[in-house]
């Protein structure tokens, strides 16, 4: 083996020990988060542009404060929220019974990891960047501010990746995703008009 391949190796082992220590705060998450989530969603996209039919997001539920509290990652992936770059990222924070957006950040692709390194308090994270003119792709490093992650993750303060950070794949790449709004809901809803 390399150098090289002996530091990559040992990079991912201390990593596969950070998370089976740390995992992040992840968890299965509760069915009030995730209809908190599905509401949330429905109010803050409401409008023209999305098509609640097709429309899907993938969430998953993490503390990035490491604070006992469960910030919600979500990646928009219906049309609107999409383009050549990628699709939108939110990070919302527990408010009460809903959520407040920390983050709304475009061009993104899957997979988004949470980082062992954190930034201001909060966990750096890790996202892919490629198309819309990016090629080849390469993973960024968002890291936290004070107030938010950066909005957009081929620009500074997001940076290139310097090499396998230690951290946890959150949101892989290929999953399906939730809808936004059932069949079933959005049937009940036609004889009154669009959905809510």
């Amino acid at each position: 083996m390399t150098k090289r391949s002996v530091i990559t190796v040992a990079i991912l082992i201390a990593g596969f020990i950070f998370l089976r220590a740390a995992c992040f705060g992840q968890s299965q998450p509760s069915t009030t988060q995730q209809d908190s989530l599905k509401k949330f969603l429905q109010d803050y996209l409401k409008g023209p542009f999305h098509d609640y039919k097709r429309a899907r997001y993938f969430a998953a539920f993490v503390d990035l404060k490491d604070d006992g509290m469960q910030e919600a990652i979500v990646y928009l992936s219906d049309q609107p929220s999409c383009g050549s770059g990628g699709c939108t990222a939110m990070i919302l924070a527990p408010e009460g019974s809903s959520y407040r957006v920390v983050t709304s950040s475009t061009i993104v692709r899957p997979p988004i990891r949470v980082l062992a390194n954190k930034s201001n308090g909060w966990h750096d994270l890790a996202v892919w960047v490629q198309g819309g003119g990016i090629q080849p792709g390469y993973e960024a490093e968002l890291p936290f501010d004070g107030r938010t992650y950066p909005k957009n993750p081929s620009t500074p303060p997001a940076r290139p990746s310097a090499g396998i950070a230690a951290g946890a794949v959150v949101l892989p790449s290929g999953s399906r995703g939730h809808l936004y709004i059932s069949d079933r809901e959005l049937a009940g809803n036609v004889a009154s008009g669009p959905p809510p």
